[in-house]
């Protein structure tokens, strides 16, 4: 009997895929061969001798210690491409409410309740929310994963142009996307009328959108934030936000730390801040809790899994000759 711990709520459609004559699943257990997580932040967690894998339901996996998995032969896994689809079309949801005022001028109509002349006053008060079309206008890719590449599929099938950075990727392969090539994430922000970012944090990552870099951008840019907390200085984004320097932003992260209930980030204008939802579709859920759990029998079989997030894993004498 193999046991399989779950750390955050993980579908129940993936779970089922679970023999419950070979397979336990447990919350509070100590000694789980496999472990199943999402946001939960494992970096100091001790790890019993048994323990096998660790299925991340997401993109990334920072909030696991990769060097110390693979030290003690721990496979380390996420679920790419699984929430691509679903991180994208918020981004698109974001791109275009940020474009058109939709966060403020819902908030506005809901202020209208009891308004005796509300035609006359909707009349005169949409002139305020004029906005922006987003056909024509040029999205700036920054990560060009799963989810850059989807995000850039679709704002292409509108009529937007794509600018690309990635430094993983050739100038050949991001050409071949139908994207500008950028060699320079600072240049291509300088360029974009909107911006999205798609990479992990690292410490290479870490605030690579401040001060400095939003001062370069359009007035009239927009910088939407679907992928992690602290690529885009929160603080430095409200104050440009504030100053006019940039015209909106779309986050659905937070920075690591826990928000204060002051947080600037809940109440800067022209600013959409979602929950961390962008992942939290009903299909999406599904097919990350379905690749873990897959994932987790593969290894448990003695199989290497082919996402594995740090190849150095598989020198640890746990898995010599397989």
């Amino acid at each position: 009997m193999y046991t399989i711990k779950t750390l955050n709520a993980i579908s129940p459609v993936g779970l089922a895929k679970l023999n419950n004559k070979q397979f336990d699943v447990a919350v509070d257990t100590d000694t789980p061969d496999g472990i199943l997580v999402r946001s939960a932040d494992m970096l100091n967690t001790a790890f019993n001798d048994n323990l096998l894998a660790i299925a991340r339901a997401g993109a990334g996996v920072n909030n696991i210690p990769l060097d110390r998995c693979s030290e003690q032969g721990i496979v380390v896994f996420n679920t790419p491409g699984a929430n691509a689809n679903a991180v994208a079309e918020l981004v698109i949801g974001m791109l275009i409410a940020g474009s058109r005022n939709v966060a403020v001028a819902a908030q506005w109509c809901q202020g209208l309740v009891g308004d005796p002349a509300m035609a006359k006053t909707v009349e005169k008060g949409k002139k305020q929310f004029v906005g922006n079309e987003i056909k024509g206008k040029t999205l700036g890719v920054i990560g060009l994963g799963a989810i850059g590449r989807e995000t850039a599929k679709i704002c292409q099938g509108v009529g937007m142009k794509i600018a690309g950075y990635d430094p993983f990727m050739s100038q050949e392969k991001i050409e071949a996307l139908g994207a500008e090539y950028y060699a320079d994430y600072k240049e291509l922000i300088k360029n974009a009328d909107i911006v999205t970012v798609h990479v992990p944090l690292t410490d290479q990552t870490r605030n690579m959108i401040g001060a400095a870099e939003l001062a370069t951008m359009k007035k009239t840019a927009l910088v939407i934030n679907c992928s992690r907390g602290g690529i885009v200085n929160e603080e430095a984004l409200c104050e440009a936000l504030r100053a006019g320097t940039i015209a909106g932003a779309g986050t659905d992260v937070f920075c690591n730390e826990p928000p204060k209930p002051d947080d600037p980030l809940l109440n800067t204008p022209n600013l959409i801040v979602s929950p961390h939802s962008a992942a939290q579709t009903r299909e999406a859920v599904i097919k990350m809790a379905t690749m873990c759990v897959d994932g987790c029998l593969a290894v448990i079989r003695g199989e290497k899994w082919p996402f594995v997030a740090d190849k150095k894993v598989y020198d640890h004498p746990r898995w010599a000759g397989k």
